[in-house]
């Protein structure tokens, strides 16, 4: 049986075998947001709070990592903390309504704005730390955060000095949704699916998004494109997922598409494109495929791993992008 399908049936059992939880409580089924606990390191930033850390020398170049999703979280990408030593000031933040920072109405994801927003908090993040405009600034970003950190790059190709991409599904809605259709065997909301890892009835309180995030939480940290979980010894870490901006966005661009190519070619920096080795659904033709709109880049692969590199498989990764960010540091 399919290992995402087995612990839906398990959680089942248990979740009917236990008493009613009352979700009315802030972080009875997941951990809270910055927004309801202020131990938490927290930025507000385009009008909104943002779980955020940085780690480093503030006056060393910026390296932003941007995790994927929609709706992930960084905890995953932590490894990168060891970039300081290269001379990085290495931030790392949760999305907009996404890990542990603050959930926002989810009309806010419902217009054709919606992926702007991201770009928008993006760009504030850099106006946050960046101490003048002669501090260089490098994106890392993984999965959708390479999509996003390459929409960046599209707007603003100006304020960017490099980007490592650990395989976006696509640059465009098209190629994105050929690769989804790829490498995501189950349709994670779907409302059957939904209906047998937490049956409605034995839930009490109306917080919608939470209880939403914890369904999303017994099939996020599971890699289910073929290849993808040959070897790795166990699921890669996270927070909390943000259920309703995954659902949203997903919706946004099959409503009104996107397009994240239009101005690439007004960045003649190096990019570093990075797939894995054992993600079956990605491998170099289609990293060839998805890189071809930057004019210069360098694809590699990272051994040993599959999609998420960036914990799995950081051991080959951190070399590769070392000499890269250093060479253009």
């Amino acid at each position: 049986m399919n290992r995402i399908i087995l612990i839906a049936v398990l959680s089942l059992f248990w979740i009917s075998s236990c008493k009613k939880v009352d979700v009315s409580k802030p972080g009875a089924l997941v951990p809270l947001t910055v927004d309801q606990d202020a131990s938490l390191p927290s930025l507000f930033v385009n009008g909104t709070f943002l779980h955020a850390e940085a780690h480093g020398n503030p006056s060393d170049p910026l390296l932003i990592l941007v995790h994927g999703g929609p709706g992930g979280d960084y905890r995953s990408l932590l490894n990168a903390k060891e970039l300081v030593n290269d001379g990085f000031y290495v931030i790392f933040y949760d999305q907009r309504g996404a890990g542990l920072s603050k959930r926002e109405d989810k009309s806010q994801y419902e217009n054709k704005d919606a992926v702007q927003l991201y770009i928008d908090d993006l760009n504030a993040l850099i106006d946050h730390f960046q101490q003048n405009s002669s501090q260089k600034v490098f994106l890392m970003g993984h999965s959708w955060g390479a999509m996003l950190a390459t929409a960046y790059v599209n707007q603003h190709p100006e304020r960017i000095s490099g980007v490592v991409l650990a395989e976006p599904g696509g640059f465009t809605w098209t190629q994105t949704n050929d690769y989804l259709s790829r490498s995501n065997k189950i349709k994670f909301f779907s409302e059957a699916l939904n209906d047998a890892v937490f049956p409605e009835q034995i839930i009490a309180g109306r917080n919608e998004q939470e209880v939403l995030d914890y369904k999303a939480s017994f099939f996020s940290s599971f890699e289910n494109a073929p290849g993808n979980t040959i070897g790795n010894p166990g699921s890669y870490p996270f927070w909390r997922n943000g259920a309703v901006v995954f659902e949203k966005l997903i919706e946004n661009a099959e409503k009104y598409n996107f397009d994240f190519t239009t101005n690439l070619h007004s960045f003649p920096t190096k990019v570093l494109f990075l797939y894995s080795e054992r993600n079956k659904a990605y491998g170099p033709e289609w990293a060839a495929t998805v890189s071809a709109p930057y004019p210069n880049k360098q694809l590699e692969m990272v051994t040993g791993c599959g999609h998420e590199m960036l914990y799995f498989g950081w051991t080959d990764l951190y070399p590769k992008a070392a000499t890269y960010l250093n060479a253009l540091k």
